[in-house]
C-alpha cells in the first residue's frame, strides 16, 4: 500500500507568521504527539507546578549550556556537554549542544515558569535540531527572571501524572539540600558546588555533584558494600567502599 501525505495545512503562530503543517502519510511523525499523559491530567500538573509549587531547590548541581543552537533558551544538564545523549546527528553521533556557560549549585532557588508536553503542536513548533519529543520544563533562578529561560529536558515515555511528578521531584525539591550539603567538610561542599568528585566523597554528595549514573554495578565481599558507578558516555566512574569514594576514572571510555 502507497501511502500519500495530506495537502499541507497552514498555521497561524503567535506574531502572524504562517507556517505549513504537514500531517499524515509518509511524514505523520513530524506532527505525532508523543505524549499520552491525558489533557486534563497535563492541565492539573502545569498549574500545579507553575502555581502551587512552582518555587523549588535544584536537587544537584548542573551545568548550565546553549540550547543547540536556539539562542533564546539554555540548556539545564547534569553531565558534560560531550556526555548529554539528547540528540542525534545523520550518522549516530552525539550532539553536543555547546559549551559550559555556568554552574548552578545544588540547592540554588529555582521558580518553575512553563510546563510544555510533547503534543503534537509543541513537537511541530520546536526548532528541529533540538529534543522535540521530550517534555520541557521552563526555569529561571529566583530574582533573575528577564534571563533566557533554562530548560530541564526530562526522560521520553512518561505514561502518568504520578510518573510525571516523580521524574520533576529527582531533580527539583521543595526543600533546600543545603541543610544537607552543610554538614559535609567544606573539600566536599566545595566540590559538590564545582561539580566534580574526590576521594572519600560520600554517595550522597557524589550524586549531587555528578548526578545519577547510568549504571551501578554493586558487590559485597565479606560484608563489606563494593559499588561502581558509570556515567553517560562511561567517561567517568567511579567507584565506593561502604558508600564512600576510594577511586575515580574520568578518561575516555574504550570502544
Amino acid at each position: 500500500m502507497i501511502l500519500k501525505p495530506n495537502r499541507p495545512h497552514r498555521m497561524r503562530l503567535p506574531g502572524g507568521a504562517l507556517v505549513p503543517i504537514i500531517c499524515g502519510g509518509l511524514i505523520a511523525s513530524a506532527c505525532a504527539s508523543y505524549t499520552t499523559i491525558p489533557l486534563e491530567d497535563r492541565r492539573l500538573l502545569a498549574r500545579d507546578l507553575t502555581v502551587r509549587h512552582a518555587d523549588k531547590f535544584l536537587r544537584l548541581s548542573f551545568y548550565v549550556t546553549p540550547f543547540f543552537g536556539d539562542g533564546s533558551k539554555k540548556l539545564l544538564t547534569t553531565v558534560p556537554p560531550e556526555d548529554v545523549q539528547l540528540i542525534k546527528g545523520p550518522s549516530g553521533e552525539l550532539i553536543n549542544p555547546g559549551p559550559v556557560e555556568a554552574i548552578l549549585r545544588a540547592g540554588t532557588r529555582i521558580r518553575i515558569t512553563r510546563v510544555e508536553f510533547p503534543t503534537a503542536f509543541a513537537v511541530a513548533e520546536r526548532p528541529i535540531n533540538t529534543p522535540r519529543t521530550q517534555p520541557w520544563i521552563y526555569l529561571h533562578p529566583v530574582g533573575r527572571p528577564d534571563d533566557a529561560p533554562l530548560i530541564l529536558v526530562l526522560r521520553p515515555e512518561i505514561r502518568a501524572g504520578e510518573e510525571f511528578e516523580a521524574e520533576v521531584e529527582r531533580y527539583l525539591s521543595n526543600a533546600d539540600p543545603s541543610s544537607t550539603l552543610s554538614r559535609w567538610p567544606e573539600t566536599v561542599q566545595q566540590a559538590v558546588r564545582a561539580k566534580t568528585a574526590i576521594i572519600d566523597m560520600p554517595a550522597e554528595a557524589l550524586e549531587m555533584a555528578w548526578g545519577y549514573p547510568e549504571r551501578k554495578a554493586v558487590s559485597f565481599v565479606n560484608a563489606v558494600k563494593n559499588e561502581q558507578w558509570l556515567y553517560s558516555g562511561e567517561r567517568r566512574q567511579a567507584h565506593l567502599v561502604d558508600g564512600r569514594i576510594v577511586r575515580l576514572e574520568t578518561g575516555k571510555a574504550e570502544r
